[in-house]
């Protein structure tokens, strides 16, 4: 009786959703920014409230939490807001000579209705910021936070339900069923942020509907640390990538690769600046997050015990705790470097030359993210020539996520499709092609019967399109 009532609940709110659009009220650029900028008040409002929900769920660190989650996801709102006006603009691109008098451009209009479904470990950002593309596109909006992360998922359904009309954008909260039953009805654009095997069946839904679809998911993303590097600033920076938010990132380095001429001295700097971060208990340190739920911390400890610990290996269940981890020796067909880690475990490989880290990548999925330390543009250039992934940072991890004018998204297995900034506007506006024509001046040669012989009709074509 209960599911009946929440399937009948899902029903009306897309059929509301539907109905909405079709109003056109969407279309009018004032009234995007309207509510973008009431969503960016409340996000104000309700800061400290998710501040306190993200210690709740994940034990985030104040300034981690904004930085990571609420700061973004203003900054997107705040970039979108100053640039909408200009992105919303019709683009007029070239028309060739054979048309005579014409003119040609590109309308962004929205797609519609869309759903977006996020996962807990980053339940603001991964929620709210294409939320901000779809509304920025002029479509509505279904959210379907992550079950995972309970008390972000309480309040941005309070923020949301009870300051927009459910027409317009609304949050239905639940797990899985709730999950399959939004999966099937047929929407206009869906946008999921997850594992690659709950990609596949978002994407098989969708397909049934011949629905787009943005995938954003994951993979091991590796970390290449050439004999060629600052080796201080490097080890600095991949401690920070890898461990922020207890290593449950989905572009967080997942292995290191690392030239067999600096290992030793490699190591001993990240274990340097794991106690500098997190001192010598860690599990005291209040920047140190926890892993989300006891199914994860058991698969992670599993891990643990695929290679020799280097530094940390400590855990606490009862708290859900894994202390950050480095792994040499690892035992390379095991579940550790099969999976993508998504924890606070970090194996390192070595390598002799080049060409071996590169095959070594490229014998498995594309991943997120490729991180690149050297200071040798040359084997820069080659890695990022002979690889490929979602995207790439070099000399940093992470922190090519927080330039809005690069699209992040995945490749292959790491999903499809790319939003931030600009590029979330330009994910959820269908590009509509237009052709205008005067009645000035009309071509004889394409009608009926056709009497031009083809030499010369190559001879057009090459210069006229």
């Amino acid at each position: 009786m209960e599911q009946a009532i929440i399937s009948q609940s899902i029903k009306d709110v897309v059929q509301q959703q539907r109905s909405f659009f079709q109003s056109k009220k969407t279309i009018d650029i004032s009234y995007r920014i309207e509510q973008l900028r009431k969503l960016k008040s409340l996000i104000e409002q309700y800061e400290d409230d998710f501040i306190q929900a993200l210690h709740d769920d994940l034990r985030k660190n104040e300034f981690e939490a904004y930085a990571t989650e609420i700061g973004f996801v203003l900054a997107d709102i705040n970039k979108t807001l100053n640039k909408l006006v200009k992105w919303a603009k019709p683009k007029r691109v070239h028309t060739p000579p054979f048309f005579y008098v014409a003119s040609s451009y590109i309308v962004s209009e929205p797609y519609g209705n869309t759903l977006i479904i996020s996962p807990w470990n980053y339940p603001f950002q991964l929620l709210l910021a294409p939320l901000v593309g779809a509304l920025a596109a002029g479509n509505t909006a279904i959210l379907k936070p992550s079950e995972l992360a309970p008390a972000t998922s309480v309040l941005v359904t309070k923020m949301i339900n009870e300051h927009f009309p459910s027409s317009y954008i609304h949050v239905i909260e639940g797990a899985v069923e709730e999950t399959k039953e939004l999966l099937s009805y047929k929407f206009d654009y869906v946008f999921f942020t997850g594992s690659t095997r709950v990609g596949q069946i978002v994407y098989e839904a969708a397909a049934k509907h011949l629905t787009p679809v943005t995938l954003e998911l994951g993979g091991k993303s590796p970390c290449i640390v050439d004999s060629e590097t600052h080796l201080d600033y490097t080890a600095k920076r991949i401690v920070w990538g890898k461990f922020i938010n207890m290593g449950q990132t989905c572009i967080a380095p997942d292995y290191i690769l690392v030239n067999e001429e600096i290992k030793a001295a490699f190591i001993e700097k990240v274990a340097f600046y794991i106690n500098k971060f997190y001192g010598e208990d860690p599990q005291q340190s209040d920047s140190l997050g926890r892993i989300i739920n006891h199914s994860h911390f058991d698969r992670l400890v599993s891990y643990i015990h695929h290679g020799n610990v280097l530094v940390g290996g400590e855990y606490d269940r009862d708290e859900k705790y894994i202390a950050p981890t480095i792994l040499d020796q690892v035992e390379l067909d095991s579940p550790l470097m099969g999976e993508e880690i998504f924890g606070p475990i970090l194996p390192i490989i070595s390598y002799d030359k080049l060409g071996e880290a590169i095959d070594f990548i490229n014998d498995k999925p594309k991943p997120l993210a490729l991180y690149i330390f050297s200071t040798n543009n040359r084997t820069v250039d080659m890695l990022i020539k002979q690889t490929s992934s979602g995207g790439v940072a070099v000399n940093d991890t992470l922190m090519h996520i927080v330039n809005p004018n690069l699209p992040f998204g995945g490749v292959g297995d790491s999903g499809i499709g790319a939003y931030h900034g600009k590029s979330s506007f330009d994910l959820f506006s269908h590009k509509r092609s237009v052709l205008h024509r005067s009645f000035l001046i009309e071509e004889p040669i394409r009608y009926a019967p056709y009497k031009m012989k083809r030499s010369w009709l190559k001879k057009i074509m090459d210069w006229a399109l």
